[in-house]
């Protein structure tokens, strides 16, 4: 059978339907179909409409909720074989994040949370002194007194991860249909049945959610509300200056995240939110916080206090109130499996929690510790 992109379903008979075209959904579909297994992806706009596409790419372990840290480890992994799992590098380039300390409290700080990671038997993280820091990013301004940092992460380019992903998965024989929003799911004799609001009605045994910031409407049809926050993350990009930096360099003190692309223009971002219009798919920019943003590069780059912004943007995304996702199977509904909620730090997770998911579905367990982010935490 010959997969073409956006092919009408007609004789196409899925063993699963993911819900959403963002990475995860892509990484599932994947995965599923490296497993022999049929896939139909429903998107409501285009793959990597939203967060998935326009997001900072950073690809670390670094500074990880502690539930998150074997999941990004094993992430990780993929990650230095991202060309052997989709036939493309994506952009994926490893030289390091690093979180600046400004004050000796700071580094203290950080000196706390390696040592908690190395009881549990992680080694990624280590603490670097003010003398190493220069050595990692000349440019650091001279008040810095050390750093957080994981050598191994890196960044890659998000809107070609995720086609990548879909292209490999289209290959192996997954379908992806586009431009229809799923407007109803309904479980009935062993089948899930779900519609489009383009008029679309398809049917499978399982589904799979991961539907980004509009995962919380296809998990109340399934009977369990979810309490999402819906953000709108921001990131701002200035004219090319020279080359001067090669880790992605964050904060320990403030929100930051920042890097230098090879044409030597600069993406800031960090977590700072605009405002997310859900229903219109749009966002709106907060200028007053991107000015922060601002401030704390002035502060930590002096050598950027000549550089001029040329485009800022915000992408939608789902946030929970643990700031962890949600991975695993329904607590309501059979052959339903939820992957979604990341957070605003979910990229890096793209390529685990598709094998993940694809655990569950064909084996009915997986290798990775999942339980704390099972769906049924929000039940009370």
């Amino acid at each position: 059978m010959t997969a073409t992109a956006s092919p009408k379903p007609v004789s196409f008979c899925p063993d699963v339907i993911v819900i959403g075209g963002g990475l995860h959904g892509c990484s599932a579909a994947l995965h599923l179909s490296m497993r022999g297994v049929r896939v139909l992806v429903l998107e409501k706009d285009h793959v990597a409409r939203h967060a998935s596409g326009v997001n900072a790419g950073g690809v670390r372990q670094l500074g990880r909720h502690v539930a998150e840290v074997p999941l990004s480890v094993a992430s990780m992994a993929l990650w230095h074989g991202i060309r052997d799992l989709v036939d493309d590098d994506c952009g994926f380039e490893s030289h390091g994040q690093i979180k600046v300390a400004e004050t000796e409290a700071e580094l203290e700080t950080a000196r706390a949370r390696v040592a908690d990671l190395n009881a549990l038997g992680f080694t990624h993280e280590e603490v670097v002194g003010q003398e190493e820091l220069r050595s990692l990013v000349p440019a650091i301004a001279d008040h810095c007194v050390g750093a957080l940092v994981s050598r191994g992460d890196g960044a890659a380019i998000p809107f070609r991860t995720t086609f990548a992903f879909r292209r490999k998965a289209i290959a192996l024989g997954a379908r992806f249909q586009e431009g229809g929003a799923v407007t109803r799911l309904v479980r009935q004799g062993g089948l899930w049945t779900v519609e489009t609001a383009d008029g679309g009605r398809f049917e499978a045994p399982v589904v799979v959610n991961a539907a980004g910031a509009w995962a919380d409407r296809i998990a109340a049809q399934a009977g369990e509300p979810v309490p999402l926050e819906v953000i709108a993350p921001m990131l701002m990009i200035t004219a090319r200056v020279a080359p001067f930096i090669k880790p992605v360099v964050g904060a320990t003190g403030r929100t930051l995240s920042f890097k230098q692309f090879p044409n030597g223009t600069v993406l800031i971002g960090g977590g700072l939110l605009g405002r997310a219009v859900r229903d219109e798919n749009r966002t709106e920019l907060d200028f007053s916080q991107v000015s922060v943003n601002a401030r704390t590069v002035w502060d930590l780059f002096p050598c950027m206090r000549g550089a001029t912004i040329v485009r800022s943007w915000a992408g939608i995304e789902a946030r929970m109130p643990d700031d962890i996702p949600v991975i695993g199977p329904s607590g309501t509904e059979p052959d339903l499996y939820h992957s979604f909620g990341f957070s605003a730090h979910g990229f890096q997770l793209g390529p685990i929690v598709g094998r993940i998911t694809a655990d569950l579905i064909t084996a009915g367990s997986t290798d990775l510790p999942i339980d704390p982010f099972r769906i049924g935490r929000f039940a009370a």
